[in-house]
Formats: structure tokens, C-alpha cells, sequence
């Protein structure tokens, strides 16, 4: 997650971990969000507490570059048999937050321009890239947002760039990269009249030649850039409601589609890219981590070991496993909710899990959240 400082990224973990420890959330989910640092969630939670019973936000985390790593544990199934038979029992989310004034400054020195470096390498394995636009800024600049954007898209580039020799491997290009990167609009509550088209409008009436600069800099950075999306998807983000002395943090936007956008875009993405394009198999592997699991799952395979016995070991596992993901993809909304409401009957909490996952990306483009290319 890229934005610049005061740009509400830690708000924005803090309100997504927070609410999945609210009572209400563990009796209804099918699964348990879990810090994998405890001391992390507790800090995560309190900040969250702070919003929701003294509406105090957290003071401005400057050069904070924090990696928050969490595991998405599937319930237990009343069903020993289908707890048995799953292909695995939990995600694994980790949340980079990247700071902007990285990208807006020089570093102070050396040991900071190495951190700098070593940080972003850390999250080069990540399979989703976010920039957040600031709302309140976009107040700010009300009448002139372009030169709020151009700056916001114009240090992201440069910064890029200024890291390109030390990120590429002896020269060539990567391999493991952000291959879907999002622009998603925080605050998003400070403009209750705008949604996710309206946003994408925006963004492409006052800085089409900015999102397009910042995509030719990322372009040469990775192996087959012809399977990356930049500036073709929109969220919009809220941490909260947030009023004088008072913060609703149940009124959240767009949260709830981080772990969808996480786990299923970049399987959804995956087959549009391997529909239009031969993508070589030797980078099938480095695009989507364990795609193949997902996918096995999303078209109720009985038995992920089952299934993976009966596919010849030719390439990557995720070049045999395409058709099955290209058939989870291309299910339709009626196919998907038989899939999600037969699950829960069966109490198979995992594809019950994955087939929501779906069906709240769909709900986000119809609600207005969520912008998804079609390319």
C-alpha cells in the first residue's frame, strides 16, 4: 500500500483488523483474522478502540514501512470427513505499507537509502499493489486536483526509478512483482456523493498522462509486462465515519474487499491474461502464490490431492491448473451463489470462504466500491 503521509494507512489496518475482532464478527464469520504478532494486533486494536470509544485517531506514523502479517483461519467444520478432505485450512495476508515520504525525499543516509531498498524488495512478492489517493486532500485541491495528483503519481514514479538499478537482478527484469495495481480513493466518507466510476473519471479527466507515466516505469521493471494491470481498477476506502467527536466505525467502505482483492483478483486477472496472451510458463508460478489450491477449490474439486493426481507434471502445477481456474472465473453469479449456499449446507467452510470472496467483488462493482477492468 503506497500513500503518502497522512494519507490514513494505519487507520485503514487498524479498522480492518479491529472490526474482525469484534464479538459480532467471530459469531458470524467462517473465519478468524489472527495477527501473527501479537503485540502488532494489540497495538492494531487499540488504535482501532481509541476511534471507536474515544474517536481519537493515531498520530501521523512518519517513514513507518511496517509489514502486517496476518492468518486467515478457516472455523472448524462440524463435519470431520470435509475438514479432512481440504485443500488447506488458512490465507495468509500481508499487509506492506510502504511510506510516501520515501518517495517525496531523499533518504537522510546511507543505512536509511538501504532500508529504503531492502524494504521494498520485501514486498515484491506481493500480488497486489495499492496507491491511495487522499481524500481530504482531493478537498484541498478542490477545482485543481490535478496538481495534487500529478505530484501524488509524479514522486511515485520518480521514486521508482531512482530504485531501479538496485531492484532489478543483475539487470533483468523481475520476475516477482505487483502485477495488479489498484488506485483506491481513502477518506472515501468525505465524499459521500462520489462513487467508484465517478472516481475512476476523475482520475482520468485531470491525470490520465500521470497514471500512464507511472505504468511505463513499472513496465520496465517486470518480465512480460503484458500481464499487468495500472490504473484499470478503483476502490474506494474508508476507515470510518468519521464527525466531530464522534467516529462510526461500523461504517466502513471497502474493507471488507481487501481479502477478495487479495486472493481473488489476481486468479481472476490471471486467466484474462491467459486468454489474450501466451504467457510463458516459466513465469505462471511467480504471478499468483498457490493459485492452484484456489482454484481446485472454486470449482468444488472433491479432493485437492485427488485432483492434482490426475493432472500430467508438465510445467508449472499452475499451467496445468489454468482450465480449472478459467472455469472458476467464468462462473456465473446464479452458479456461484449455488456453490456458496451448498458449502455452507455442507458446512465446507473453505469454499463457502472462497465462493463469498467472489461474491463480494461483484457486490462491490454493483454497490459502487469496486471498479474491475475487463481487460
Amino acid at each position: 500500500m503506497f500513500g503518502g503521509s497522512g494519507s490514513g494507512k494505519t487507520v485503514l489496518v487498524s479498522s480492518f483488523y479491529g472490526a474482525t475482532q469484534e464479538p459480532s464478527f467471530a459469531k458470524e464469520s467462517l473465519f478468524h483474522v489472527i495477527a501473527d504478532d501479537t503485540g502488532q494486533g494489540h497495538r492494531l486494536r487499540q488504535i482501532y478502540l481509541g476511534m471507536k470509544n474515544d474517536a481519537k485517531t493515531p498520530p501521523t506514523n512518519r517513514f513507518a514501512a511496517e509489514p502486517y502479517k496476518f492468518t486467515v483461519k478457516l472455523k472448524d467444520s462440524a463435519d470431520a470427513k470435509t475438514a479432512k478432505a481440504r485443500a488447506f485450512d488458512a490465507l495468509r495476508l500481508v499487509w506492506h505499507d510502504y511510506p510516501g515520504e520515501w518517495f517525496e525525499q531523499e533518504p537522510s543516509s546511507e543505512t536509511e537509502a538501504t532500508r529504503r531498498v531492502d524494504t521494498f524488495r520485501s514486498l515484491l512478492r506481493s500480488d497486489v499493489a495499492m496507491v491511495l489517493v487522499d481524500g481530504q486532500k482531493l478537498l484541498d485541491y478542490a477545482g485543481d486536483e490535478g496538481k495534487y495528483l500529478k505530484s501524488l503519481f509524479g514522486d511515485l514514479r520518480d521514486g521508482l526509478l531512482r530504485l531501479k538499478d538496485e531492484l532489478l537482478d543483475d539487470g533483468e527484469r523481475l520476475k516477482e512483482f505487483p502485477r495488479v495495481w489498484i488506485i483506491a480513493l481513502s477518506k472515501a466518507d468525505l465524499h459521500p456523493e462520489l462513487h467508484a466510476h465517478g472516481f475512476q473519471d476523475l482520475l482520468i479527466q485531470k491525470a490520465a498522462g500521470d497514471v500512464a507515466a507511472l505504468r511505463d516505469v513499472v513496465t520496465d521493471l517486470v518480465q512480460f509486462p503484458e500481464a499487468l494491470s495500472l490504473g484499470e481498477d478503483f476502490l474506494l476506502l474508508s476507515s470510518a465515519k468519521f464527525e466531530p467527536e464522534r467516529i462510526e466505525v461500523t461504517k466502513r467502505v471497502g474493507l471488507d474487499l481487501i481479502l477478495p482483492v487479495a486472493s481473488i483478483l489476481p486468479l481472476q486477472r490471471l486467466v484474462q491474461w491467459s486468454q489474450h496472451f501466451e504467457v510463458p510458463r516459466r513465469l505462471l508460478d511467480h504471478f499468483a502464490d498457490n493459485a492452484e489450491a484456489i482454484a481446485l477449490v472454486l470449482v468444488s474439486a472433491k479432493s485437492f490431492r485427488d485432483v492434482i493426481g490426475k493432472i500430467p507434471k508438465v510445467g508449472p502445477l499452475l499451467a496445468s491448473a489454468l482450465p480449472m481456474l478459467a472455469q472458476a472465473a467464468q462462473l456465473s453469479r446464479s452458479k456461484i451463489e449455488a456453490v456458496n449456499a451448498t458449502a455452507r449446507a455442507k458446512h465446507d467452510n473453505l469454499a463457502a470462504v472462497l465462493s463469498q470472496f467472489q461474491l463480494d467483488l461483484e457486490r462491490g462493482e454493483e454497490d459502487g466500491t469496486f471498479v474491475k477492468s475487463n481487460k
